[in-house]
C-alpha cells in the first residue's frame, strides 16, 4: 500500500466534501426563492428544513454505512458514496421543485458517508500511538473546505446561482476518478465482519457499542462537546451582527480565520500536542480552554477582541481527534467502521439539536422588550455544557481510557 498517496486521497476527499457543502451555501437562498418564491425569511425556513433532513439522514444511516464498510471494505463504500454525491449535486442544480430538493438532501445525507468511512480508513492505516494525531486530519480538511467552499461558491454564484452545484458535482467526480486509481482496500478478508441489520442502525449499534467498556460514556461526552462547539457555526453570524453590528464581509473574515485555525490546529499542532501532553491531558486542557473562550464570548462587547479571539478559539478543537483516537483504540479491528459510524451519528445528532436550542436561547436573550440583552447567552450555555463534559470525563471509572475490546 502507498500510504502517503492513500492518505492524500483521504485529505482531498474530506476537503472536497466540506467544500461541496460550502460551495452551495452562498446561493441556497437564491435557489430556494427561485423555486418557492416568497421572501428571504421563507427561504431561510426551507433552508433550515433541508439542513435538518440532511443531518437526520446522517444520524440514521451512519452506522449502516460504517457496517457496510466493515463487511465490503472501505474502497467500494467511499467510491459509491462519491458517485451518488456527484449525481445528487447535479439533480440539485437542475431542481425546480422543493420536494425534489428535499429528496436530494435525503439521498445526499445517506451518501455522505465520506467522513465516517474515511475515519475508519484512517484508523485502519494507523497505529494505536498515532491514531489520534491522524484523526486531526478530519478537522483540518474540514477547516480548509470551510474557508474555500463559500469563497469559491460566492465567486461562481456571480455566473448564476445554479453554477456552484455543478462545480460541486465536478469536484466529487474528479475525486472519484482519483480514488479509483489510488485508493487501496484496508479491510482484509480475515477482518471482514458479516453485515447484521440488527446492529446497522443507531440503536442497534449503540447496544453493541455498550459491550465495549466505557465507550458509551465517551459517546455521551463527545455528543455534549460537539453540541457546545457547534455554537460557532450556529450562532456566530447572528451574535456578531447583534453585538458588534458587523457587515457580512467582517463576519466572513472572522469565520475564515476560524476555519484556517482549525486546519492548523488539527492538521499540524495536534501532532506536537499529543506526544507532549497525552490524550487525557489534551482533552482536559481542551475542555478548560473551551470553557474560558465561551465565557469570554458570552460577555464580550468589543468587536476588535472578538476578531482576535475567533482564530484562537479553534485551539479547543484538539479535543475531537484525541477523543476519536481513544474510542477507536477501544474497539476491535473489525469494528472500526461500526464505531466511526456511531461517532458520525453522534455528531449528526448534535448538529440537529444544537441550532434549535442555541438559536432559541439567542432569541430569548435578544428579543425586544426582554428582561436582558445578552447576545452571548448561547456561548454561556455552551460553557456550562462543556463544564458538564469535563466533569463526566474526569470522573469516569479508573482504567476506562484505554484497552482494546475484542468483541466481534
Amino acid at each position: 500500500m502507498n500510504k502517503p498517496l492513500a492518505f492524500t486521497f483521504i485529505i482531498v476527499t474530506l476537503t472536497i466534501d466540506a467544500m461541496g457543502i460550502g460551495l452551495i451555501i452562498p446561493v441556497m437562498p437564491d435557489l430556494l426563492q427561485d423555486i418557492e418564491g416568497g421572501d428571504l425569511g421563507h427561504a431561510a425556513i426551507w433552508g433550515g428544513i433541508l439542513s435538518m433532513v440532511f443531518a437526520l439522514m446522517q444520524f440514521l444511516f451512519g452506522p449502516t454505512i460504517g457496517s457496510l464498510s466493515d463487511r465490503y471494505g472501505r474502497r467500494p463504500v467511499l467510491l459509491v458514496s462519491l458517485l451518488v454525491i456527484a449525481v445528487d449535486y447535479v439533480v440539485m442544480g437542475l431542481a425546480h421543485s422543493i420536494w425534489l430538493l428535499v429528496l436530494t438532501r435525503v439521498i445526499g445525507g445517506i451518501a455522505a458517508a465520506t467522513q465516517a468511512t474515511a475515519a475508519a480508513f484512517i484508523s485502519d492505516i494507523s497505529t494505536a500511538e498515532n491514531r489520534s494525531a491522524n484523526f486531526g486530519i478530519l478537522g483540518a480538511s474540514f477547516g480548509v473546505g470551510f474557508v474555500l467552499g463559500p469563497l469559491i461558491g460566492g465567486l461562481l454564484g456571480e455566473y448564476g446561482f445554479r453554477v456552484p452545484f455543478f462545480a460541486a458535482a465536478g469536484l466529487a467526480s474528479l475525486n472519484l476518478l482519483l480514488g479509483y486509481f489510488v485508493l487501496p482496500e484496508t479491510v482484509s478478508k480475515e477482518l471482514r465482519r458479516p453485515f447484521d441489520p440488527a446492529r446497522a442502525n443507531p440503536l442497534g449499534a449503540l447496544v453493541q457499542i455498550r459491550k465495549i467498556p466505557g465507550l458509551a460514556r465517551f459517546l455521551l461526552v463527545f455528543f455534549l462537546y460537539e453540541f457546545a462547539f457547534y455554537s460557532y457555526p450556529a450562532i456566530w453570524v447572528y451574535y456578531a451582527k447583534a453585538q458588534f453590528h458587523w457587515e457580512p464581509g467582517m463576519v466572513g473574515l472572522s469565520l475564515a480565520s476560524f476555519g484556517i485555525s482549525v486546519a492548523v490546529v488539527e492538521g499540524l499542532l495536534i501532532r506536537r500536542i499529543l506526544p507532549w501532553l497525552g490524550e487525557r491531558r489534551t482533552i482536559v486542557i481542551g475542555f478548560m480552554f473551551n470553557i474560558a473562550m465561551f465565557t469570554a464570548l458570552g460577555f464580550l462587547t468589543s468587536g476588535f477582541w472578538a476578531l482576535i479571539i475567533a482564530p484562537f478559539s479553534a485551539l479547543g478543537s484538539v479535543v475531537v481527534p484525541a477523543m476519536r483516537g481513544i474510542m477507536a483504540n477501544k474497539a476491535a479491528a473489525n469494528q472500526q467502521g461500526e464505531v466511526q459510524g456511531i461517532i458520525a451519528s453522534t455528531q449528526s445528532l448534535a448538529v440537529i439539536f444544537a441550532p434549535l436550542v442555541l438559536t432559541y436561547v439567542f432569541y430569548l436573550a435578544t428579543r425586544p422588550g426582554g428582561p436582558v440583552f445578552l447576545p452571548g447567552a448561547p456561548f454561556l450555555l455552551a460553557a456550562a455544557v462543556v463544564a458538564i463534559t469535563l466533569t463526566l470525563f474526569t470522573t469516569r471509572p479508573r482504567g476506562s481510557i484505554s484497552g482494546q475490546n475484542s468483541t466481534r
